[in-house]
């Protein structure tokens, strides 16, 4: 009697094409489970988030789930389809929030291939896909590219053509989507925690976030489950010759957001990600520290709402030192994540 394969070992690199369209299956509702869980495994205290009293009071109709819990949501979703069999995922780029989810907001994503290039070794390659969030509605919550490194099913399998995709380095201020209604003209300044507006901060100004989050094993696995973020490294000690999991990435993204409250507690809302790089591994037991560089501001629309662009920088070195690149222009060890966004937060004048 044949045996019918049901089971699937996921994609590997030459499994992709060069536009390529894959809908990714099982869409989630998400609530107040979601959002009591990403406080408890990240230390966040950004008030538009923890009250619907001052979330209306900013001018929106409650509190919405934290952006980055939204990301990891739709992230998550494309995981079994992207990087199942991936080595890590390495960077993004043109990442826009489009719209506030909501508790009872349904998510699913899509994702379309727009770059492969093989490495060197043969044994492995880049996949560059541009993944879309959407609402039970339709609309789109989010979208950004990112990169992954994904092993060959067989080294000697033929290289699709390189395609590496043009990507901006930025995305343009003008291009920034703001939530329906944001105000920021009576922000309760005590109630958030910290004083420092818009005006407060300049160009070029480094902020070290002061403290530290050890990352625990079970706190990375519950986050890895809780986002149902399948890839083989991070649920799977036996996956990687060292024995170790690695530490999911968008688990250093709200960790380094977290700990930034403490020296920009205003920058209340992330509108964009520029783009961002996993720059070394993080494992469990790693103490986790922050700092943050001032690289752009810019004035919007909606009133007393104005936006830094910040690059946010997860070290595992003391902060203070604000150090990023060795005299090649390589990351230093100690760096884990370089991450590039646009932020909200209110001005006084």
């Amino acid at each position: 009697m044949a045996t019918e394969t049901k089971t699937s070992a996921g994609h590997f690199f030459e499994d992709y094409r060069l536009g390529q369209k894959m809908v990714h299956a099982v869409p989630r509702t998400v609530g107040p489970g979601e959002r009591a869980l990403y406080t408890a495994l990240y230390p966040s205290r950004f008030a538009l988030y923890s009250s619907d009293v001052f979330a209306r009071a900013c001018g929106l109709p409650a509190s919405p789930l934290e952006d980055l819990a939204a990301f990891h949501v739709v992230f998550g979703k494309s995981v079994p389809d992207v990087s199942l069999n991936a080595v890590a995922n390495l960077g993004y780029a043109e990442g826009r929030f489009l719209a506030p989810v909501w508790p009872g907001d349904t998510l699913a994503t899509s994702s379309e291939v727009i770059g492969l290039k093989q490495n060197s070794n043969g044994k492995s390659g880049v996949v560059w896909v541009r993944s879309t969030g959407v609402n039970q509605h339709g609309a789109a919550v989010m979208s950004y590219v990112r990169w992954v490194m994904v092993r060959k099913r067989a080294p000697d399998a033929p290289a699709p053509e390189t395609v590496v995709p043009e990507l901006a380095g930025a995305v343009a201020a003008e291009d920034l989507v703001l939530p329906p209604g944001l105000d920021f003209t009576g922000y309760d300044f005590a109630a958030a925690g910290s004083p420092h507006a818009w005006e407060d901060y300049a160009i070029g100004e480094r902020i070290d976030h002061v403290d530290g989050v050890t990352v625990e094993e079970a706190e990375h696995m519950m986050a890895t489950r809780l986002w149902q973020n399948t890839a083989k490294v991070h649920f799977n000690a036996t996956f990687r010759e060292d024995g170790r999991r690695l530490i999911y990435g968008g688990h250093v993204i709200s960790l380094a957001r977290a700990l930034s409250y403490n020296g920009l507690g205003n920058a209340q809302i992330i509108a964009a990600i520029n783009a961002g790089s996993h720059a070394n591994p993080c494992f469990a037991g790693t103490t986790v520290r922050a700092w943050s560089e001032v690289l752009d501001k810019a004035e919007t629309a909606a009133p007393g709402v104005g936006a830094l662009r910040l690059r946010l920088v997860a070290t595992r070195a003391q902060s203070a030192g604000f150090a990023l690149r060795d005299t090649d222009g390589r990351y230093l060890p100690e760096v884990l994540l370089d991450l590039d966004i646009w932020a909200l937060m209110p001005r006084r004048g």
